[in-house]
């Protein structure tokens, strides 16, 4: 209705000009918003307080000019100003309750729009190292940037979703390290590991794996691998724990050769990233590309924009290192981006991949990032900046972290020995739909307390649960329905006059909120908006199933009760698929 009521005052505003009731050239932005009072119309629109200044006219004087020459709409059935120039329009009862049979024709459709026009917004997110499983706090990235990404298709926008796969660098290094050395305990060598190496199960799993394919093929002594090292860190603090992993890497590189060493990095990084695919495709994370850090290094990606920032004078060397004057653009200090040895950081990577995202065409850029990374946001616009790109394009959302709590207390999520609580392990005791549903029921950038005992209860209390249960209720009817062997007409929208009472109206008003609910989500980039809306929409239902029966002896009031209801029942499916959450028929 608000895109009808939008058309209406573009018109009168289109009559205004012609009649030099309005400069020609004005800049309109007609915001439409539903009104919280029922006794001020169903919706307000404030379009005569933002053009009085341009018509020199006040509000309330212009206000009745626009209502003037409103052209007549079946929809509406009387407009009134209030206040300083609000203009409120009253709907005709017909007109609302035209949305049910909208519902029901459109089906899957219905709650999707083309505000995007069709522009193209890539969303990159989760994008974890491949170094490990996915744990909790990933989850609620996977949760929030699918839903994200699916909020903007159905708002009409082009959307590739993206994994950035950080396949290079040194905590891959560090990665093929430990995994070599867990592969020679396989072979019977006694290690000691590195107090900075990856300790999960996953690597003795990987290096089992490794040492079943070439058996000792990779072999070498345990003496040859961790002599003459730099030392490692103590339990009294001495030593050093960086410098020993990178002296370690080495070794491994050396002693395996480019060959050996490929083929242990790969089984690692294969392995792990297999294992991250298959978790978030059974979570319902599907991705159009996982783009490869490498492939920034093999297309000369890293040095095109290493180049570009040289040219544009952004870039100086100092100690045999490339610097980026990130001091220029407000950061607290300069970022090396080409370190003495002529390797790339992680920074001149992540230039190059948003360099290359803008390449590809996209009209925006979302990052989907951790809270932990805020610092990181302005390094990154400020390196785009110096390129010449358009800062403006990208956007970096933020998602703060999930805490577990079992029983009231708050749930060990991690140890010492590199054991932490999986996205899979969390999947598995609460399920999918409840994993998903949580994960987005609070705004990004607020602190998440993910209760585990509410989301496995099968109770009013659990939001997910609750409206599941309105789905079922409403399927379970129609069973009963094909029971006593009637059948369901879509009617005529004029009988479902006879949907007159509260309940019914209150249903009525809450369905035709849905596309509205879900341009604003898509928009705002915020699905809590989708899960308080479905909530309220389960609870106008289970209100209404309890003071009303349904499959009455009246065929029309019956139809029309039947109608209402599956529409109910579509709009249910409908935000739950947009969160990725079943629709079960039974519970």
């Amino acid at each position: 209705m608000k895109t009808q009521l939008q058309a209406l005052i573009t018109q009168a505003v289109t009559t205004l000009q012609q009649r030099d009731d309005l400069p020609a050239e004005i800049h309109l932005d007609i915001q439409i918003e539903r009104t919280r009072d029922k006794n001020h119309g169903d919706f307000a629109c404030n379009v005569a307080l933002m053009l009085a200044k341009q018509a020199r006219c006040k509000p309330r004087d212009l206000a009745q000019k626009i209502v003037d020459a409103l052209p007549a709409s079946a929809m509406v059935n009387k407009v009134e100003i209030a206040g300083p120039g609000f203009i409120n329009f009253f709907m005709t009862e017909g007109s609302q309750r035209a949305v049910i049979n909208k519902i029901i024709e459109s089906g899957e459709a219905f709650g999707h729009s083309t505000i995007g026009q069709g522009k193209r917004v890539q969303v990159e997110f989760v994008s974890a190292n491949p170094t490990g499983p996915l744990h909790v706090g990933h989850g609620r990235g996977a949760a929030y940037g699918a839903t994200v990404a699916d909020l903007l298709a159905a708002a009409g926008f082009k959307v590739h979703r993206e994994y950035y796969v950080n396949d290079a660098g040194r905590q891959m290094n560090i990665l093929a390290a430990s995994t070599w050395l867990r592969y020679l305990e396989n072979c019977g060598e006694a290690i000691i590991f590195p107090s900075n190496g990856y300790k999960g199960q996953y690597i003795y799993d990987i290096a089992a794996a490794l040492h079943q394919t070439y058996g000792d093929a990779l072999r070498h002594a345990a003496n040859t691998v961790l002599d003459d090292l730099p030392e490692d860190e103590n339990a009294d603090g001495s030593g050093d724990k960086e410098l020993y992993i990178d002296a370690l890497v080495e070794r491994s590189k050396t002693l395996l050769g480019e060959e050996g060493y490929k083929i242990v990095f790969d089984a690692a990084l294969n392995s792990i990233l297999a294992d991250i695919r298959e978790d978030l495709q059974e979570f319902g994370v599907i991705y159009e590309e996982w783009f490869s850090e490498n492939s920034l290094v093999a297309s000369g990606a890293i040095d095109r924009a290493v180049g570009r920032l040289k040219v544009s004078g952004h870039l100086y060397e100092q100690n045999g290192a490339w610097w980026f004057r990130s001091t220029d653009f407000g950061d607290e200090k300069d970022r090396v981006v080409i370190r003495e040895n002529g390797q790339a950081t992680y920074f001149a990577s992540d230039i190059a991949y948003h360099m290359d995202k803008l390449e590809r065409g996209f009209d925006r850029v979302i990052d989907v990032w951790g809270a932990d990374h805020h610092g990181y946001v302005p390094r990154v616009k400020a390196a785009l900046q110096a390129l010449g790109d358009d800062v403006d394009k990208l956007d970096v959302l933020l998602v703060q972290f999930a805490i577990l709590y079992r029983g009231g207390e708050k749930a060990q999520m991690s140890t010492r020995s590199g054991e932490f609580v999986t996205l899979r392990q969390l999947r598995e005791e609460v399920g999918n739909d409840a994993a998903r549903f949580f994960y987005v029921m609070r705004k990004c950038e607020q602190h998440m307390d993910f209760d585990l005992d509410l989301a496995k209860s099968q109770s009013n209390d659990n939001p997910v649960f609750y409206i599941q249960y309105a789905h079922a209720r409403i399927c379970s009817v129609m069973r009963q329905l094909d029971e006593k062997g009637l059948s369901w007409q879509l009617l005529d929208e004029d009988k479902f006059a006879l949907l007159d009472n509260e309940h019914e109206q209150a249903l009525i008003t809450t369905l035709s909120r849905y596309p509205e609910v879900v341009e604003a989500a898509a928009l705002a980039h915020e699905p809590h908006q989708i899960a308080y809306y479905l909530r309220d929409l389960a609870n106008d239902f289970h209100t209404y199933y309890n003071a009303h029966q349904f499959i009455v002896d009246e065929e029309a009031v019956r139809n029309a009760r039947l109608a209402l209801i599956i529409a109910v029942r579509q709009v249910i499916s409908n935000g739950l698929g947009l969160l990725g959450v079943s629709s079960p028929d039974k519970m």
